[in-house]
C-alpha cells in the first residue's frame, strides 16, 4: 500500500487567491506582526507570513523589538496597536523572552485583532461550538481533510500533542465534526495501543519520527503537523515509512505548513471584516 498524499500547497495557492480577492473587495487590511528579539526560527516565521501578506495585497508591517524589551513595554506597544483604527489584525510572534508572560500579551490583544486566535475570548467560542478567530495550523488541518473528503462523522480521531496552538483546538475541531476524540500526550501510556485504533491520526508534539508505522492503523489518515529541523533537513513526527501502512499522508515539508500560513491569511480577513461591522463579534 502506498498512501495517497494530502499535499497542501495547492490548497493553499486556492485561498490565498480567495484571500486576495477579498482584500481587493475590502479595500484595505492592516497587520502587524511583532517580533521582540532575534530568534531564529521566528525571524523565518514572520518573514514567509509577510512574503505571503503582502503578495495578498495585505498591508502588513513588520514590527521588530530588541530582546530586553520589558513586559511593560510590550503590553504598551499592544495597547497602541488595538487602539489604531488601520490595525485590522495583530499578531505577536511565539516564544516570547523570559522576562515577558506571554498569557499575559495574549490576554492584552483585542479579541477580534487577535489573527492566531489565542486570546480566552477566541479560544472559549471554539470550546463553546461557535469559533469565532480559530488557530490557524488546526484551521488548515480541517482543510485538507474536507478537501480529500474524509469522513470524519463517527470516527476515532487521535490528536498527539495538547498545546493551546494546535492540540487543543484540534480535538474541538473534530468533536465538531463528530468525530470520537481521544488526546494523547507525554504522559499517554501505550500510545500504540491508541493510534492503532485511530482512522485520523493527528501528530503535533515536535519529536522527529515519533509515530512509526506500526503505530498506524493500516488505511487510516495521518496528519503531520510536525516541522523538525535535523541535519538531515526538515522532518516530520511521523517517520516517511507510514506512507506504506496509511491510507493518506501529509507530507513534510509540504503538507501542512502551506496551510498554515493560508489560513492565517484567512483569519487577517475575517478580523477585517469585525472591525468593519460586515461580521458580528460575539459581545
Amino acid at each position: 500500500m502506498s498512501a495517497t498524499l494530502i499535499k497542501g500547497k495547492p490548497i493553499a495557492e486556492r485561498i490565498r487567491a480567495q484571500v486576495a480577492e477579498d482584500v481587493a473587495a475590502i479595500g484595505h487590511i492592516g497587520l502587524v506582526t511583532v517580533l521582540v528579539g532575534d530568534d531564529p526560527a521566528s525571524d523565518v516565521y514572520i518573514r514567509l507570513k509577510h512574503k505571503a501578506a503582502v503578495a495578498a495585497g495585505i498591508d502588513a508591517t513588520d514590527l521588530r523589538l530588541p530582546e530586553e524589551t520589558t513586559e511593560s513595554e510590550l503590553l504598551a506597544k499592544v495597547e497602541e496597536l488595538d487602539a489604531d483604527p488601520q490595525v485590522d489584525a495583530i499578531l505577536v510572534q511565539l516564544p516570547l523572552p523570559k522576562q515577558i508572560d506571554e498569557a499575559k500579551v495574549i490576554r492584552a490583544l483585542a479579541p477580534a485583532k487577535d489573527v492566531d486566535g489565542f486570546h480566552p475570548i477566541n479560544a472559549g467560542q471554539l470550546y463553546l461550538g461557535e469559533p469565532t478567530l480559530v488557530p490557524a495550523t488546526p484551521r488548515g488541518v480541517m482543510a485538507m481533510l474536507a478537501e480529500h473528503e474524509v469522513e470524519l462523522s463517527g470516527a476515532h480521531a487521535v490528536v498527539i500533542g495538547r498545546s493551546a496552538i494546535v492540540g487543543k483546538p484540534m480535538a474541538h475541531l473534530l468533536l465538531q465534526q463528530n468525530a470520537t476524540v481521544t488526546i494523547c500526550h507525554s504522559r499517554t501510556k501505550d500510545l500504540a495501543r491508541h493510534t492503532l485504533g485511530a482512522d485520523v491520526l493527528v501528530a503535533a508534539v515536535g519529536v522527529p519520527g515519533m509515530v512509526t508505522p506500526d503505530m498506524v492503523k493500516p488505511g487510516g489518515v495521518v496528519i503531520d503537523v510536525g516541522i523538525n529541523r535535523t541535519d538531515d533537513g526538515i522532518v516530520g513526527d511521523v517517520d516517511p515509512g507510514a506512507a506504506d501502512v496509511a491510507g493518506h499522508l501529509t507530507p513534510v515539508p509540504g503538507g501542512v505548513g502551506p496551510m498554515t500560513i493560508a489560513c492565517l491569511l484567512e483569519n487577517a480577513v475575517r478580523c477585517a471584516r469585525y472591525r468593519r461591522g460586515e461580521l458580528a463579534y460575539p459581545a
